[in-house]
């Protein structure tokens, strides 16, 4: 049984940092494709950040420079660190996992549809006040 679940999540004023984590079970997630997802009030989920199985990394254009996607490996926990955190930023933020038989490297988990990934975690809120 795949499960995913975030914590790190909190209130921030702008310019603040946060890092998010995501502890993973039930499989070995250096295998999948991973992704940080995020879903503001009224509007669609949207990517943030991916982290392919062979260590290669994405970012959403809004996050660059400015998020780090990264995977304790031996604690199975993905994390995402936010720093200088805008008030647009504000959302849930989900974790997600995609993997075998889906390709689940480089590219493939770069530009894999939202749908495609499988295991969701149940979210965690960030709040960025101005």
């Amino acid at each position: 049984q795949v499960q995913l679940v975030e914590s790190g999540g909190g209130s921030v004023q702008s310019g603040g940092s946060l890092r998010l984590s995501c502890v993973a079970s039930g499989y070995t997630s250096t295998r999948y494709c991973m992704g940080w997802f995020r879903q503001a009030p009224g509007k669609e989920r949207e990517g943030v950040a991916t982290l392919g199985s062979d260590g290669s990394a994405s970012y959403a254009d809004s996050v660059k420079g400015r998020f780090t996607i990264s995977q304790d490996n031996a604690e199975n926990t993905l994390y995402l660190q936010m720093n200088s955190l805008k008030p647009d930023d504000t959302a849930m933020y989900y974790c997600a996992a995609r993997g075998p038989p889906l390709y689940t490297r480089g590219r493939y988990c770069h530009t894999a549809v939202r749908q495609s990934f499988g295991y969701w975690g149940q979210g965690t809120q960030v709040t960025v006040s101005s």
